[in-house]
């Protein structure tokens, strides 16, 4: 089963443009992801697909791969298939490039559901923390998951989901983290068909494997996911950095 990593780098993020080139411990955000994601030694290739020549060549300087988007995409998902299209291989996974403490644990837990689905039944897999607390629970950047009895999901929201109508029996709120494994062909699908409809009204591009019927694995994580989105962010993750040497 050959598995590939795959960061997709887009410049100019909507609410911190250029963060991936910010500084993080001496070196770019987008390096310091790459070289975790490669340091965890469980992947056959790691890669970014950027649609920066800036990114581009930095990584390259760094020693890693890059390649270059021809098209402009709407979401990573679109990117990351773009890359890979004409790659060997059987799992993708999608590292986010602002996400720079991604844990080999999680990672490895997301490999692991393909290696015990012989069947191929599910398609994607991704990770799940639970949250707590009024204001994450209710905060639309925090998407929610609902999932069955096998943690598979059922439905994504910006919304708190489940309702809890009553308050006489207790809540669970999870956050879905946004790193996927994919099959391949389960992403050259995505990449191939049309927004679907709640696709569009939540803006979360899982909605249309879910509306597509495929089905979606998530992992329990016990760890939180540290992304950089604001300045703020990156001033607490070169904190951490600090504190991790």
């Amino acid at each position: 089963m050959r598995t590939i990593a795959v960061i997709p780098a887009r410049y100019e993020a909507s609410r911190f443009p250029g963060k991936l080139m910010k500084d993080l411990g001496g070196k770019p955000v987008i390096i310091r992801t790459m070289q975790a994601t490669q340091q965890t030694g469980l992947f056959d290739d790691v890669m970014v697909a950027t649609d920066s020549e800036t990114i581009y060549k930095t990584v390259e300087e760094n020693g890693g791969k890059a390649v270059m988007s021809t098209k402009n995409h709407e979401c990573g998902s679109d990117r990351i298939a773009e890359a890979v299209e004409n790659i060997p291989a059987d799992i993708v996974i999608n590292v986010q490039g602002d996400e720079p403490f991604t844990n080999k644990e999680d990672l490895a837990s997301l490999i692991e559901v393909f290696k015990n689905d012989p069947s191929k039944n599910i398609s994607l897999a991704s990770l799940m923390h639970e949250i707590k607390g009024e204001e994450m629970i209710t905060n639309p950047n925090n998407v929610k998951v609902i999932v069955d009895e096998n943690d598979h999901a059922i439905y994504f929201s910006r919304s708190p989901i489940p309702y809890h109508r009553d308050k006489l029996l207790p809540a669970t709120y999870y956050k879905h983290i946004g790193i996927y494994a994919f099959r391949k062909q389960a992403l050259l699908e995505f990449y191939h068909s049309k927004a679907t409809p709640l696709e569009l009204l939540e803006k979360l591009e899982c909605l249309r494997y879910i509306e597509q019927g495929k089905k979606i694995k998530m992992v329990r994580t016990q760890k939180s996911s540290i992304g950089i989105d604001t300045p703020d962010d990156l001033i607490e993750a070169n904190k951490l950095w600090d504190c991790s040497k």
